[in-house]
Formats: structure tokens, C-alpha cells, sequence
């Protein structure tokens, strides 16, 4: 079997571009909503989101990895790189440098890509690690570098990059091709196939010794960001993570050959539930502020502590909801107390209440938001499932 940069083609990519015509033009129509929506957030609350934001793409763009990072550690560091009030708690390499990758991407989304910027974001990604031999540049080992999976006796490779050898002029020439379709340059590509087509270029060189998915996400959201003219903020990670094995399947199902219809429109698809999520998040921070706004003075501490636990689920909900039982495991509080905070809560308006006795569970008293998956058909049609 030849992998596509085995082929003739390699890499000029094909693809049928009338079944991602709908999808391009609701997704730039999503990015005006998006920032019409967070012309309504005061200077704290874009703040927020901004931070939220990102540190809910460092983590789970880590988890797609399999690497589990300590969400509070990850928005400590990335409030340190933009300046602002921090608890100084101590951070662990692996939360710091993707913290500062994602921070990096957001300020220079607009800048051109470049071999410096790659090297940057890898040294962030794995500072401190002590099993590579080539950090902060392309990889120069001898052996094959594959993607594989089941036991090491008979491992499954699902892929093969092209050898370390190859890498400069493989790189110069996605480089140039990033840059050259971007939407100032002399080639530019619609938003999400440019995007689309980048993950996939760049994984498929898999240029790194490791991190080559969580950069070749950030490649993604810098095009995604440069075709809105403005930092996202999409929950692209989120959602790949959500369609993990969807997601790689998708990439291996294409890396024999270079026409990628398939490919783009399930990232398309995929970008699309991603802004949607976005635009929840920030719909949903604005009533977090309301409800806690109107409830400046009204609860006791115990209660605050909860309501902020429930709070910080976002959007989608505390999972499980909110029972007497486990508002005595995060506020320390007996049965009896639980039972008296959670109905006073209820008729103050903070939390709603669905069942009765040992059956009631609570939510916060805001509107939750799932995002409904998104598909995209044979004739480019935008289908939304349950």
C-alpha cells in the first residue's frame, strides 16, 4: 500500500468544492453572531471567556492525547500570560507550555506561519520532557515514524509520515502553501477548506519527534481565526475530543490518496458544531452574570461554593446534576443542612429543582445549552442530529 505522499500527486489535494459551499457561508455568517454576542460582555467578562476559552482547548486538545492536564493549573498560566490576576499556584510543565502555546496562537494569529513559530510551539509543548531527542526543530531520527496501535507484539500502523530526511523540504513547502492560501495571500483557499486541508497536510508530514496533533490543531484554528479576521475562540478541541475515534478515522480514511471531499466536510461539520459551541459559552456566560448578579449578598458561602461548582460545568451542565448528596461532598456540609441550603437556594432563584424527596436534583437557574451534532450530506447540506 502507498500513503498519499507516496503519490504523483503529492500534494496537490482535490476536492468537490460545491459540497462545502453551505458550510463556508454559515460559518462566516456564525463568526458575525459570534461577535455581535460578545458586544453584550462587559471588560470582566470577555476576560473570561477569553481565558475559559482557551483553557478549555489547552486540555482537551491534551486529552485527545491521551495527556489528562489539571484545568485549574492550565487557567492560572494562561491568566499569567495575558497579564492578568493570577493565584500563583505552581504549574507543572506540561500545563504551562500548552498554556503558552494556546496564548501565543491567540495573540499572533494573524502572523504568517514560519518554521520559528512551529519550533517555538514545540519547545512550549514539551519543555521539560527528557525522551526526545529533537525539541524546538524538525525531527532527524533514522527509523520510520508511524502511527500505530495494539500490543506491541503486533502493532497496527494506521499510518506512515514520510522519513526525517525529507522533513526541510517538506515543511518549506507546506510553509509556503499555508501562507501563499491565506486570505491576504496570492492563492487564498474558503475559510474551512483551507483549514481543513492544513490539520490534514500537516499531520500527514508529521513533522515532530511527538505534539504533531495538538499543533497540528493549533495550524487549524490559526487558519480558522485569519479567515474571520479576529482570534476565534471555537471549541475546535472540545469538539474533536467529543468524536475522538470519528476523528481518527476520518484522517485515516484519506491518507492513501490526496482527494479529500470526505476529510473537509467532516471537518467542516466539525467546525461548525465548534462555533456553536463557542457562541453557547458566551450566551451562557452572559446569564451566569446575570444569575449571580442577582444574587450578590443572598448566600451563604456554602451555597456560593456550590453554585460556582455547578456554574463551571458550562454551557452542557453539571453532569449528573445537583443532588443533596454530592452538595454535601463538595461543601462538607451533614444531610440536613444539604437539604435546607439546596431549598433555600431554590427559592431564592438560584437553582431549579426537578423531582422530589431522595428523586430531586438541581441545576442552576440558567439556560442550558447543548449543541446538537452536526453533519454535512452528499449534496452539501447541513444536517443536524439528535
Amino acid at each position: 500500500m502507498k500513503w498519499n505522499w507516496q503519490q504523483q500527486d503529492w500534494p496537490k489535494f482535490s476536492w468537490e468544492r460545491g459540497r462545502l459551499t453551505r458550510a463556508e457561508g454559515l460559518f462566516l455568517v456564525g463568526g458575525g453572531v459570534f461577535v455581535g454576542t460578545i458586544s453584550h460582555l462587559g471588560a470582566d467578562d470577555k476576560e473570561r471567556l477569553t481565558v475559559e476559552a482557551l483553557s478549555v482547548e489547552a486540555v482537551t486538545t491534551s486529552e485527545i492525547e491521551g495527556e489528562i492536564l489539571d484545568r485549574a493549573s492550565v487557567q492560572s498560566s494562561i491568566r499569567q500570560q495575558l497579564g492578568l490576576g493570577t493565584d500563583h499556584r505552581r504549574v507543572k510543565a506540561a500545563e504551562q507550555g500548552i498554556a503558552e502555546m494556546m496564548v501565543d496562537l491567540h495573540r499572533s494569529f494573524a502572523a504568517p506561519l514560519s518554521d520559528e513559530m512551529l519550533f517555538a510551539w514545540h519547545r512550549m509543548l514539551t519543555g521539560g520532557r527528557r525522551d526526545l531527542k529533537d525539541i524546538g526543530r524538525y525531527r532527524r531520527h533514522g527509523e520510520p515514524m508511524q502511527v500505530v496501535s495494539g500490543p506491541i507484539h503486533a502493532p497496527k500502523v494506521h499510518f506512515e509520515a514520510p522519513p526525517s530526511a525529507k522533513m526541510p523540504r517538506e515543511m518549506s513547502r507546506f510553509i509556503n502553501w499555508f501562507n501563499r492560501t491565506a486570505p491576504e495571500g496570492p492563492e487564498p483557499l474558503p475559510t474551512l477548506t483551507r483549514a481543513g486541508i492544513a490539520h490534514f497536510y500537516f499531520v500527514c508530514i508529521h513533522p515532530f519527534e511527538d505534539g504533531n496533533g495538538r499543533i497540528g490543531r493549533a495550524i487549524a484554528e490559526k487558519a480558522l481565526a485569519q479567515g474571520l479576521g479576529r482570534p476565534t475562540l471555537t471549541a475546535l478541541a472540545a469538539t474533536i475530543l467529543a468524536k475522538r475515534k470519528a476523528y481518527y478515522d476520518a484522517l485515516e480514511h484519506s491518507n492513501t490518496a490526496n482527494e479529500l471531499t470526505d476529510w473537509l466536510a467532516w471537518f467542516a461539520s466539525v467546525a461548525i458544531e465548534a462555533q456553536r459551541r463557542a457562541l453557547g459559552l458566551v450566551e451562557f456566560l452572559i446569564d451566569k452574570t446575570r444569575l449571580l448578579d442577582g444574587l450578590h449578598g443572598q448566600l451563604n458561602e456554602r451555597q456560593q461554593k456550590a453554585l460556582l461548582r455547578v456554574l463551571r460545568e458550562g454551557p452542557e451542565g453539571f453532569e449528573g446534576e445537583l443532588s443533596a448528596a454530592n452538595y454535601g461532598a463538595i461543601t462538607g456540609a451533614s444531610t440536613a443542612t444539604a437539604t435546607r441550603d439546596l431549598a433555600d437556594m431554590v427559592a431564592k432563584g438560584a437553582l431549579v429543582r426537578v423531582g422530589e424527596r431522595r428523586y430531586a436534583r438541581y441545576h442552576a437557574n440558567v439556560s442550558l445549552r447543548p449543541v446538537a451534532p452536526v453533519a454535512i450530506d452528499e449534496q452539501g447540506q447541513i444536517i443536524e442530529t439528535k
